[in-house]
């Protein structure tokens, strides 16, 4: 594949005035500021509970990743609305929100998951958010119940001109049974039906290749290829055609892992990078240097 033009806001004519204005802020006034993005996110709490703070007991506490966040210079941070409500106050101006709007706990069976809503665009609006996420679990057996109650969200977004960032995670047995969710299928597909959606950014996790005795279960021509990891999130970037895109950092990896896993997105014409717990599961002073680290490498991708 060729490689992607990466995306700036003068591709994206559609936009309202007021998800121009809040993605112009995002883009060139906070994190790198040269058109690329890089989000803190910390919903973990509750997507995980507290197991992911065993590694770092430190970032139990969201002022923790708030102060990685600010002097890490992040775009901005991904917080549920009781976080917050509970901790922006001391950093409002400073570090920009994207207000998670949906979530759930990971206690029931994965099987046929939905995020439900639990928060508003309108409460996004109250604590100064610059955007808002919503998690949109493609393939999963309840997939028309998320896919209206997306629609309900994306219309109040619409209205109150915040842009909408969509985590686009395939799952269920469906995906399970067609390679696995981390496949270049099921990762290309989510991305795409976020597009389809209405999603101004989407978020999607690093395709994975298929082990062999798994390829049969693909389907065609996914079956067939045979890409390097850049083609693969080449692949997924430009079937997210005019929407911005976001590598995810997944599970805790070493520096030379993760800072691989950057410079491949990067090159693919991803718009950014939104790494959680391969920042924050970190002390703060080794999180701020590798957030420093993603700083150099995104200097070179200015659009």
């Amino acid at each position: 594949m060729s490689p992607n033009t990466r995306l700036s806001l003068d591709h994206l004519d559609h936009l309202s005035l007021g998800k121009r204005t809040r993605l112009h802020r995002l883009l060139y006034s906070h994190g790198p500021a040269n058109g690329t993005l890089l989000f803190l996110p910390i919903d973990q709490g509750l997507e995980h509970g507290p197991r992911d703070f065993f590694i770092n007991p430190d970032a139990a506490n969201p002022e923790f990743e708030l102060k990685v966040a600010l002097e890490g210079k992040f775009t901005g941070i991904v917080f549920q609305v009781g976080i917050a409500e509970k901790y922006m106050r001391a950093y409002a101006g400073r570090v920009p929100l994207v207000l998670k709007v949906n979530g759930k706990t990971e206690i029931p069976s994965d099987q046929a998951p939905l995020s439900p809503v639990e928060s508003t665009v309108e409460d996004a609006v109250r604590l100064g958010a610059d955007a808002v996420g919503y998690t949109l679990y493609i393939g999963s057996p309840r997939q028309d119940e998320d896919f209206k109650q997306f629609a309900t969200v994306r219309a109040e977004a619409e209205r109150y001109g915040l842009p909408v960032i969509v985590w686009a995670y395939p799952r269920g047995e469906a995906i399970e049974a067609k390679g696995g969710r981390d496949s270049v299928y099921a990762v290309d597909y989510a991305a795409r039906v976020a597009a389809e959606l209405g999603a101004d950014v989407v978020k999607f996790n690093f395709p994975k290749a298929v082990a062999p005795e798994r390829r049969s279960q693909l389907p065609k021509p996914y079956d067939t290829l045979q890409e390097s990891d850049e083609q693969m999130i080449s692949r997924v970037v430009a079937s997210a055609g005019k929407t911005l895109t976001l590598v995810s950092g997944g599970d805790h990896v070493d520096d030379a892992a993760i800072l691989r896993k950057a410079q491949l997105s990067m090159e693919a014409g991803a718009t950014g990078l939104i790494f959680g717990r391969n920042v924050w599961q970190r002390p703060h002073d080794e999180a701020v240097k590798l957030a420093q680290e993603f700083h150099g490498l995104m200097q070179s991708y200015s659009r």
